[in-house]
């Protein structure tokens, strides 16, 4: 009989992890980060087809699709949908090892009812059972999100948006299931091309002019107070290296006044900019005790061709482990010690030590994140959990997210979560490091609870 993806076995190794396992698995999915498409959630129209659910928004897939040789046309171009499906089936064998080939698969057999292995020779007859499923009431997004068991879930949104999507998803389930998340990383990166778009747009959106840092602002906090009456409780940030928030405001107010009229800061003028408003935004978070989540360390769009051809978020993204993130962060911390909520998330697993340890050292009100991007596997998780064993507190661990664009991730990544942590502590049992019934109690406390508790979710 073959194991894979078996139910009992997958991902546990023993006894005791698949009763850890038993007591968590249908526990309700609560996600303080994605991507979600919210127009998409609002809009609750069936999927056209296996592609458009599987694989259009992934760039995992994408990456894997280009080291097979599979051309941009059956990626991100212009083939159509059904042959884009077909060239993924013939290559698909080949990604065995990487976890999204166990995704794809969970996806399947999970949620659409569909147990047939993934390969060139059952590429068409999947293609047709998806086509089928796909049409049923039940499988629309907020029906295959109920069949997940998502009870909350947070999206990713700039300050400029209007939430409309959100507020009538909300009204019309009568409950906060989708939060706003305040991303103001456009705002803060004042070398992009985009920087001075992304300001007229806040603009326009809160109908103000904004000349100097204190316009700025003003206008910063309009928008966190209406994303907090939608029911925001984190903002979230994209960074290389933690920018200190220490700058000095008369300095910043300055280069900011500089690049409004056009003129581009050099290097080292920007990080002034970025030390100042990074501050700005955690003021901003410590005041109505929001979780500030920190994304560290992706070096984004090496791959020039990627994003002269297809843009941001192609798959041209990468980590550095020589980053040095330690003395930026304590200074960011240390200013506000104790009166801010911090998630700190790693792409790089060299940075992993050094975050646990600054965790420990700042307390109960800093923690780290789930095993982000490039971490985010079977390997990456366990070696994350069991180290956090070492140096930190898994009670105090910040619980999984899914930081996915595709909505099937949901069920799919927390499901390979529950199992390496139930697999982690399992193991611990069985060495006799902690009675089963306070494996069970953390196991819960991390999949739900706590991650509730500490996110006002």
């Amino acid at each position: 009989m073959s194991v894979f993806l078996s139910e009992k076995k997958y991902l546990l190794s023993s006894d005791s992890a698949k009763e850890i396992y038993s007591e968590i698995k249908f526990l309700p999915i609560v996600d303080p980060h994605n991507h979600a498409n919210v127009a998409e959630l609002d809009a609750n129209t069936n999927y056209a087809d296996l592609w458009q659910l599987c694989a259009a928004t992934d760039h995992y897939i994408w990456e894997m699709l280009r080291k097979r040789g599979v051309p941009e046309s059956h990626i991100t171009g212009s083939a159509d949908n059904k042959d884009k499906w077909l060239k993924l089936c013939s290559v698909f064998p080949e990604f065995a090892g990487n976890p999204a080939y166990e995704w794809i698969h969970l996806d399947l057999r999970r949620y659409l009812g569909i147990d047939d292995l993934i390969c060139p020779e059952n590429g068409q007859k999947i293609w047709d059972a998806g086509i089928e499923v796909l049409k049923k009431e039940g499988k629309k997004p907020l029906g295959l999100l109920k069949k997940m068991n998502v009870e909350t879930m947070c999206s990713t949104d700039d300050p400029a948006d209007d939430l409309r999507h959100h507020e009538a998803l909300n009204h019309r389930l009568g409950k906060l299931f989708v939060r706003p998340t305040w991303r103001p990383d456009r705002i803060m990166n004042i070398l992009a091309d985009d920087w001075f778009d992304a300001v007229a747009r806040l603009e326009k959106r809160f109908s103000a002019e904004i000349v100097s840092a204190d316009d700025l602002v003003a206008v910063l906090r309009k928008s966190h107070d209406f994303f907090a009456e939608h029911g925001c409780v984190s903002s979230d940030h994209g960074v290389d290296i933690p920018p200190t928030g220490t700058g000095d405001k008369a300095l910043a107010d300055k280069i900011f006044r500089m690049a409004k009229t056009g003129v581009r800061p050099n290097p080292a003028e920007a990080q002034c900019y970025k030390d100042w408003i990074f501050g700005e935004f955690a003021r901003l978070d410590s005041e109505k005790d929001w979780v500030f989540q920190i994304h560290i360390g992706a070096v984004r769009d090496v791959r020039q061709y990627l994003f002269k051809q297809i843009g941001r978020d192609s798959g041209g993204d990468v980590s550095n482990h020589f980053m040095d993130i330690q003395p930026p962060l304590v200074k960011l911390l240390n200013r506000f010690d104790d009166r801010l909520k911090v998630v700190l998330y790693c792409l790089d697993p060299g940075h992993q030590a050094t975050l646990a340890t600054v965790a420990m050292a700042f307390g109960q009100k800093v923690r780290l994140g789930s095993a982000w991007w490039l971490c985010d596997t079977p390997v990456g998780m366990r070696r994350q959990l069991e180290y956090i064993c070492s140096v930190d507190l898994l009670a105090n661990f910040a619980g999984m997210v899914s930081d996915s664009r595709k909505l099937l991730s949901y069920g799919s990544r927390f499901e390979m979560f529950r199992r390496v942590l139930s697999d982690v502590l399992g193991g611990m049992v069985e060495l006799g490091q902690m009675p089963s019934g306070v494996a069970v109690m953390l196991a819960e406390r991390i999949c739900y609870s706590e991650t509730k508790r500490f996110f006002l979710l």
